[in-house]
């Protein structure tokens, strides 16, 4: 059989992903979730302007900084944001749902200046998921080093995964997507197909030190049949991602594809199903398992059909609302809400309400000053904070 050309097999999946989107979009408004509303926060615009904003984080002195997907890195200070971008931030692949998205902070940064980046790198036929890590002076980025990237490059601009977060021990967690949709294709099968395989990082979260290197205490660092690096694994695309001091526990949400988005409690060396396991239906309508659960494998604790696109996820341990203290908060695309989780002592879901933004949420994070922060996904991007009502 004739192959066809390059320029037809991208248009071709041009159009599978409208349609996949416009499927989407179609299932969510035809569905109905009830869903009680917490209207317990004022919403306060601090921040526009931002071109598709994906994450944000503090400094040690209230310095914000900010991610916007195309590949600026943002400085914010006592609500103003600087006109120019921060300098030295490496060149990104921004196709797609790619681009510049993670930032995240040393734990030890008053005394290292280490900031840490991902992103995706490459091109449409070959790109993968890095992490870079360089020293900022307040202006500008130097020494500037790609401590890790996925060892297999994919095609296509999808599943990127890119969350980061820190365990008490200095390593930290990185999120790495399955890699795509059908049709993608990774080694003459499905790329999803690679969540279940140990010898891949796609569709992982992988544990890391803060150079870049595979702590020997991994769960498969001694297994011959594994990559090192893994943490967990089974995911299809984590977006969410945050760790509860209190109970050293770690909370993840990963979009589902046609409904089955879920909450995870995630723990070292477990296997989370990701395709054999899964709420999902394909996009173009059938199931992609008949399979909800299976020994060996964890369940969600929490599971969202229709869609509401989890993005990211903060646990909020502040007083300045004292009711939602050890509460879960996770943003959502399509649903345009924040959504609040509230855990039982175990660690299960209890009920959930919605915190109406009226704009795709992107990410949610405690902030400093005790109160949460949310960045929306548009082209006028906004960062918007929580105030207690009076």
């Amino acid at each position: 059989m004739q192959r066809k050309p390059y320029w037809y097999v991208k248009w071709i999946g041009g159009a599978i992903a409208l349609a996949i989107a416009g499927l989407a979009v179609a299932v969510y408004l035809n569905q109905t979730e009830a869903v009680p509303r917490d209207s317990k926060a004022n919403k306060v615009t601090v921040l526009s302007g931002l071109e598709h904003p994906w994450s944000m984080a503090w400094l040690p002195d209230g310095t914000l900084l900010i991610t916007e997907r195309p590949g600026r890195l943002r400085v914010a200070r006592n609500g103003t944001l600087d006109p120019t971008p921060i300098t030295g931030v490496p060149p990104v692949f921004a196709e797609g749902q790619g681009g510049l998205m993670e930032v995240s902070i040393h734990p030890n940064f008053a005394k290292n200046r280490f900031i840490y980046l991902t992103y995706s790198h490459g091109t449409d036929r070959a790109n993968r998921t890095r992490l870079a890590r360089a020293t900022f002076d307040g202006k500008a980025l130097s020494d500037v080093q790609v401590i890790f990237e996925v060892s297999q490059a994919k095609s296509g601009t999808q599943h990127f995964g890119s969350r980061i977060v820190w365990l008490p021990d200095n390593t930290m967690l990185v999120a790495i997507g399955d890699g795509g949709n059908p049709p993608v294709q990774l080694d003459g099968d499905l790329i999803r197909k690679q969540a279940q395989n140990l010898r891949s990082q796609l569709g992982k979260i992988v544990r890391l030190n803060d150079d870049g290197s595979i702590p020997s205490n991994n769960p498969f660092a001694n297994d011959p049949n594994a990559n090192p690096s893994v943490w967990s694994y089974g995911h299809r695309n984590t977006q969410g991602l945050t760790f509860d001091a209190p109970t050293g526990r770690v909370w993840q949400t990963e979009h589902g594809a046609r409904g089955g988005d879920e909450v995870n409690l995630v723990r070292s060396g477990k296997n989370y199903g990701w395709p054999i396991v899964t709420y999902s239906r394909e996009y173009f309508g059938p199931e992609i398992s008949a399979e909800r659960s299976r020994p060996g494998m964890e369940d969600p604790k929490l599971v969202w059909t229709p869609s509401i696109a989890p993005s990211g996820l903060a646990f909020y341990s502040g007083d300045r609302f004292p009711a939602w203290k050890g509460n879960l908060f996770a943003g959502g695309l399509v649903s345009k809400d924040v959504r609040r989780i509230t855990l039982d002592a175990t660690g299960n879901v209890v009920n959930q309400q919605s915190i109406d933004i009226g704009q795709r949420v992107r990410d949610v994070r405690q902030g400093p000053d005790g109160l949460l922060y949310v960045l929306t996904d548009e082209q006028n991007g906004q960062l918007i904070r929580l105030d207690p009502k009076s």
